[in-house]
């Protein structure tokens, strides 16, 4: 059975920094691509970062200089690195897995599986 399990949110001030995980289990992880997306209340879904199975790395525009996406392929988990947090990337942060592991995987129609979500939360 797949499982992506999120942890690590909560609340921070603007400027401040979160570290978010993602343990997988169920799947070969390590040939797959792993990527964070997000969702913001009344917004559509959006890419943030992705990392191939070879450690490739992908951003968002937004993201781009304050975020690191990194991978631990003995411990089956990703981590999102969040600094210089703004108020406008508060929202839900989603796991996800794609089985194209050597392409980057920031387009959700790559994605093949998903976590439950994590909430992050930017205050001014």
């Amino acid at each position: 059975q797949v499982e992506l399990v999120e942890s690590g949110g909560g609340s921070v001030q603007a400027g401040g920094s979160l570290r978010i995980s993602c343990a997988a289990s169920g799947f070969t992880y390590s040939r797959y691509c792993m990527a964070w997306f997000r969702q913001a209340p009344g917004k559509e879904r959006e890419g943030v970062a992705s990392v191939t199975m070879d450690s490739g790395t992908m951003y968002a525009d937004s993201v781009k200089g304050r975020f690191t996406i990194s991978r631990d392929n003995a411990k089956n988990t990703v981590y999102l690195q969040m600094d210089s947090l703004k108020p406008e990337d508060t929202a839900t942060y989603y796991c996800a897995a794609s089985v194209l592991g050597r392409s980057d995987c920031v387009d959700d129609r790559r994605i093949n599986h998903w976590g439950q979500g994590t909430q992050v939360t930017v205050s001014s």
